[in-house]
C-alpha cells in the first residue's frame, strides 16, 4: 500500500526517468531536461564527486526527495570524458522531440551509451594510443580474445593459452574487457583484478550467434576470407563485441570493414614479465622513461599507434624485417625525400578517426575540411614516392590513392572556413543550391532593408529618433519616444508601453519578420540536408581512406626510424638465418639518452651462439651495470626485429623467436606470494617454453632465498639451459662468484665480469664487460657510496673479515668431517654390499632418470648402507 502511495506522488518526469534508468541500471544516466543534463540519486552523488558540481535535492522534504546534480547541455564534451575516464558507463538520454511541439511530457530516449571501451569523443581518446574494447571467451581447449577500437575501425582476434592471452592483454591494454558472467572468478584468478571488466549473459557467448553476427556485419557467406574461420573461440569473442556495440546504441559501423587475425607464429614471443621488465611502453615507476618515449619520432596519430603495435609484436620473418630496414636505409641516405615525407605528414590529421566519424555520422563540417586537407597533403608524398628509385617506396606511392573526386567534391561543397556545427550556419558554399543562395541573400540583405525602412518611415512621419529593433518576445518593432507619439500613424499597432517610449508593429514589419525568420530556418534545413548528403557520399570512400591511413602510418613509422638513426647514430643490423648474436659496441637506447651532457655511454660487445659461447655468466658488483647490459641486449634485438636501426657499431644476428627476461625483483606480496616464489614462477615459465632461437636474460636468480639455496638453484638452472637440446642463447648475471666454476665443467659457459677499478678507499665502476670472473662483490663500497653512516660502514668491514675467516675455517672443518664420514660409512663396507651398490648404479639409465627418481634411488642406496 505504501509503495502505491509513493508511486502516486511520483511526477510524470520522474516516472519517465525511472523507466529509462531501469533499462540501464549499471550506467550513469544523463537525463536531458531543457538546457541541462541532470543526474538523480546514486548517479548524482557519484557525478558530483567526479565532476566537482553542486549536489542538490529534488522535492526536498517530501517522500520522493532525491539527490540531483546537473550541468548545461553544451558542456557535455567537457564533463563526459571525466565520467568515462573515472570508469563509468554513461547513458546519454536526449529529448526526441521539440518541447514546443507537444502539450504532454517530452519523449526521451538513450541515444548513446558511452563506456571506457566504446568512445568516439575526442576528449576521451588519446591521439597516439588506441582505445581498445576487448572480449574474452573461455573455450574447452583455448581462450578466445578479440580487440576493437571503434574510433579507428581496427578489429583483431586470436586464441591461445593463458600465457598468450595474458601477453596480448599486456600488449593492447584494453580500456574495457567483456566477459561471460559465469567466468567472472576464473578471469580474476588467471589475469588478476586490475582490469576494467563488464559481464554479459551466457547466451551471447555462442558460436552460431557470433558467426551469424560477423557474417551479417561483413556481408559475407563465411569468415574464410579473413583467415579466422578456424579460430572458434576467437570468433565467439568477436561476435560478443558486435553484440555489445548494438547494445550501446552504436549501429553505424561501416568503418569496421575488416577483421584481422593476430598470428601468434609470426611474432616474437615475450611473456608479460618480459614486457614489464623491459619497460617497452609503460612502467610502474613514477616518471620512468620507456623505450617508446625514446624511439617515437612519428608525426601523425596513426603512425604513433602503429609504432606501439610494432613494438608489441616484433617480426620473426627475415624478409619482412629486411624490407623495413631497406626503406629506413633509403630514407637515411636520401634526406630530401625524408624531409618531404615528414613535412607532409605533419599536415595530415587523424585520417583513421576522421573517416570513422564519417561512418558514425559524428563528423563536423570543420573536420570534413580537415579530411580534405589531409588527403591534399598525401599528394606530394605520393609523387615523391613514385619518383623514387627504390622499388618498395615506389610501390607505396603507387598504392596511395589520390582521391581526386573526393577532394574536389569536399572543396566545392563546403565554404572555405566551415564552422564546428551545422547549426552555426555558413557550411555550404555559394553556387551549390539555388534556393539556399536566394534565402541567404534575403537573410544578409536584412540589415540594409531595416536601415532603409527606418529612414523611410522617419521621413514620412517626421519622427527623427524613430528606431527599428528586435527582441524574442515581439520580434521586429518600431520604438518612438513619448515626445513624438502624437505623430504615430493610425495604422501602426501599439505593442508595449515603456516609461519614456512606445513600441509598435506594422504589417510590413510582420511580413518581413516571417520572411527573414522563415529564411533562417529554411537555410538550416537545406544546409543540414546537403551536409548529410555529402557525408553519405564520403562514406563510399571509407575503405580507400583507411587504406591511405594505413600506408601513411607505415611511412611515418619508417621515417621515424630513419630520424632516430640520424639523431642517435644507429646502424643497420644484418639479419640472417644463423643462430649467432654478435653485437659490437652496443648501447642501451634509453640510458644513453638520460646521461648528463658530455658523459659518454660505455658501449659493450656481446657474442652468443649455440656452439662455443651459449651462456655468458656475468659477475660484478651491484651498480656496476650488469642489468643494463642484459636489458640493452634484448632492446637491440627488439629494435632490429621491428625494422629499426640499432644503437651499436655493428650487429649481426639470426632471428630471435622468443625473448625471456627475469630482471630485478617483481614482488607480488599483495597477492600473497613472496619475492622468491614470484621469481621461481617466472623462471619456471622460461624453462618450460625455450626454443633453439630463444634469447634468455637472467639477473640475480636465487637471491630471494638463503645463499646456499640460491647458489644451488642458479647452478641447476644454468646447467639445465646448457644441457637442454635447444641450447638457448643466455646472459646470466649473478653476484654468486661460485658460479664462475661452471666454465670448468660446461664447455659452452663463459665467464665475463663488469670491470671495476679499486682505489684506496673507494671503487670506480668502469661498466665495461671483460672476459673472466669477478671475485668480489663490493657491496660495502656501494653502501658507502649510497651515503651509509661511516660507523655502519666500518662495522660492516670488520664483520666481513671475521665472517670470511670463519667461513674458510668452517669450510675446511666441514670437508674433513665429510671425508671422515665417507671413510666410516663407505670404505669400511663389506665387499658383498659394495658389489650390490655397484650393481645398482651400473644399471641406472642416467639419461632417462628424472630428478625425483634420482632422489628415490639415492634414498634406497642410503637405506642399504644404514641397514649395515
Amino acid at each position: 500500500m505504501a509503495a502505491k502511495e509513493k508511486s502516486a506522488k511520483e511526477t510524470p518526469l520522474m516516472k519517465q526517468y525511472n523507466e529509462i534508468k531501469s533499462k540501464y541500471p549499471d550506467a550513469c544516466l544523463l537525463f536531458r531536461v531543457g538546457d541541462f543534463y541532470e543526474t538523480f540519486g546514486e548517479d548524482a552523488i557519484r557525478a558530483s564527486k567526479i565532476l566537482g558540481i553542486v549536489l542538490t535535492k529534488r522535492g526536498a522534504g517530501s517522500e520522493t526527495e532525491t539527490a540531483l546534480a546537473g550541468f548545461p547541455h553544451h558542456s557535455l564534451n567537457t564533463y563526459l570524458p571525466k565520467l568515462v575516464k573515472a570508469g563509468l558507463r554513461v547513458a546519454i538520454c536526449d529529448q526526441l522531440e521539440d518541447p514546443k511541439m507537444t502539450k504532454t511530457i517530452v519523449k526521451r530516449g538513450v541515444t548513446e551509451l558511452v563506456t571506457p571501451g566504446v568512445a568516439l569523443n575526442d576528449e576521451v581518446l588519446h591521439s597516439k594510443t588506441n582505445n581498445f574494447l576487448a572480449s574474452i571467451s573461455f573455450g574447452k581447449k583455448s581462450i578466445g580474445i578479440s580487440f576493437l577500437d571503434v574510433s579507428t575501425g581496427e578489429f583483431l582476434t586470436s586464441q591461445g593459452g593463458e600465457e598468450y592471452i595474458d601477453k596480448l592483454l599486456q600488449n593492447f591494454l584494453p580500456s574495457e574487457i567483456l566477459i561471460q558472467k559465469t567466468d567472472k572468478n576464473r578471469f580474476k584468478e588467471i589475469f588478476g583484478e586490475q582490469h576494467n571488466t563488464f559481464y554479459l549473459d551466457d547466451w551471447v557467448f555462442k558460436e552460431d550467434y557470433a558467426t551469424q553476427s560477423l557474417t551479417n556485419h561483413f556481408k559475407t557467406n563465411s569468415l574464410k576470407g579473413f583467415g579466422i574461420d578456424d579460430l572458434l573461440d576467437g570468433i565467439i569473442a568477436s561476435g560478443v563485441i558486435l553484440y555489445y556495440l548494438s547494445e550501446t546504441q552504436h549501429n553505424k559501423l561501416q568503418h569496421i570493414s575488416n577483421i584481422q587475425r593476430i598470428a601468434e607464429e609470426e611474432y616474437v614471443w615475450m611473456d608479460r614479465f618480459t614486457i614489464r621488465n623491459l619497460e617497452l611502453y609503460h612502467s610502474t615507476a613514477y616518471n620512468a622513461v620507456t623505450l617508446l618515449d625514446i624511439i617515437d619520432k612519428t608525426l601523425s596519430p596513426m603512425g604513433g599507434r602503429l609504432l606501439k603495435r610494432w613494438l608489441a609484436l616484433p617480426l620473426k620473418d627475415t624478409v619482412k624485417i629486411k624490407k623495413r630496414h631497406d626503406v629506413v636505409a633509403y630514407l637515411v641516405n636520401n634526406d630530401s625525400v625524408l624531409q618531404i615525407i615528414q613535412t607532409q605528414i605533419k599536415q595530415i590529421s587523424d585520417l583513421e578517426r576522421l573517416i570513422s566519424k564519417v561512418a558514425t555520422g559524428k563528423i563536423t563540417p570543420k573536420e570534413v575540411l580537415y579530411l580534405k586537407e589531409s588527403l591534399d597533403a598525401i599528394i606530394p608524398i605520393k609523387n615523391t614516392a613514385l619518383s623514387s628509385n627504390m622499388e618498395a617506396v615506389k610501390m607505396m606511392g603507387d598504392s596511395l590513392h589520390a582521391c581526386e573526386l573526393l577532394r574536389e567534391k569536399i572543396g566545392n561543397t563546403l565554404t572555405q572556413e566551415p564552422p564546428v556545427a551545422v547549426s552555426k550556419g555558413n557550411v555550404i558554399a555559394y553556387g551549390i543550391h539555388e534556393e539556399l543562395d536566394s534565402l541567404r541573400n534575403i537573410s544578409t540583405s536584412g540589415k540594409n532593408y531595416l536601415e532603409d525602412l527606418e529612414q523611410r518611415e522617419s521621413i514620412r512621419t517626421g519622427i527623427p529618433s524613430l528606431k527599428v529593433s528586435f527582441n524574442n518576445v515581439f520580434g521586429y518593432y518600431i520604438e518612438v519616444r513619448n515626445t513624438h507619439k502624437d505623430k504615430v500613424p493610425t495604422e501602426w499597432i501599439r505593442k508595449q508601453t515603456l516609461v519614456n517610449a512606445e513600441r509598435y508593429i506594422t504589417e510590413e514589419l510582420k511580413e518581413y519578420e516571417s520572411k527573414i525568420l522563415g529564411a533562417e530556418e529554411k537555410i538550416y534545413q537545406i544546409e543540414s540536408s546537403l551536409f548529410e548528403e555529402l557525408i553519405s557520399w564520403i562514406a563510399t570512400y571509407i575503405k580507400v581512406v583507411q587504406h591511405n591511413a594505413s600506408l601513411i602510418a607505415q611511412l611515418d613509422c619508417l621515417a621515424s626510424f630513419a630520424q632516430l638513426a640520424k639523431d642517435n647514430n644507429y646502424t643497420n643490423p644484418k639479419i640472417d638465418n644463423s643462430f649467432e648474436l654478435h653485437i659490437k659496441n652496443g648501447r642501451h637506447p634509453v640510458i644513453e639518452k638520460q646521461l648528463p651532457i658530455g658523459v659518454p655511454y660505455i658501449a659493450n660487445d656481446v657474442f652468443l651462439d649455440r656452439e662455443s659461447q651459449q651462456i655468458i655468466m656475468i659477475t660484478g658488483p651491484n651498480m656496476s651495470g650488469k642489468s643494463a647490459i642484459l636489458r640493452q641486449t634484448a632492446l637491440i634485438v627488439l629494435l632490429a626485429q621491428i625494422g629499426s636501426f640499432v644503437p651499436a657499431d655493428e650487429v649481426q644476428m639470426g632471428v630471435i623467436d622468443k625473448i625471456f627476461t627475469r630482471v630485478g625483483a617483481s614482488d607480488n606480496i599483495s597477492m600473497g606470494e613472496s619475492t622468491f616464489m614470484v621469481e621461481m614462477n617466472e623462471t619456471a615459465s622460461i624453462l618450460n617454453n625455450i626454443s633453439e632461437r630463444s634469447l634468455i636474460l637472467l639477473d640475480e636468480i636465487g637471491r630471494g632465498t638463503s645463499t646456499y639455496d640460491g647458489i644451488s638453484i642458479a647452478w641447476a638452472i644454468a646447467e639445465f639451459l646448457h644441457e637442454n637440446p635447444a641450447r638457448p642463447k643466455t646472459l646470466f648475471a649473478t653476484h654468486y662468484h661460485e658460479l664462475n666454476d661452471m666454465t670448468e665443467q660446461f664447455d659452452r659457459i663463459k665467464n665475463y665480469n663488469v670491470s671495476v677499478k679499486e682505489l684506496k678507499d673507494n671503487v670506480l665502476f668502469l661498466r665495461k664487460l671483460v672476459e673472466g670472473g669477478s671475485a668480489h662483490s663490493f657491496g660495502i663500497h656501494v653502501a658507502k657510496m649510497a651515503g651509509m653512516p661511516q660507523l655502519v660502514v666500518q662495522r660492516a668491514q670488520k664483520l666481513l673479515k671475521k665472517l670470511e675467516k670463519n667461513h674458510a675455517g668452517h669450510e675446511s672443518a666441514s670437508l674433513k668431517e665429510m671425508k671422515d664420514e665417507m671413510q666410516l660409512s663407505f670404505f669400511n663396507l663389506d665387499d658383498p654390499l659394495l658389489e650390490e651398490i655397484k650393481e645398482e648404479i651400473a644399471h641406472l639409465d642416467i639419461n632417462t632418470l628424472t630428478p625425483v627418481e634420482a632422489l628415490m634411488k639415492l634414498n634406497e642406496l642410503k637405506r642399504m648402507i644404514l641397514k649395515k
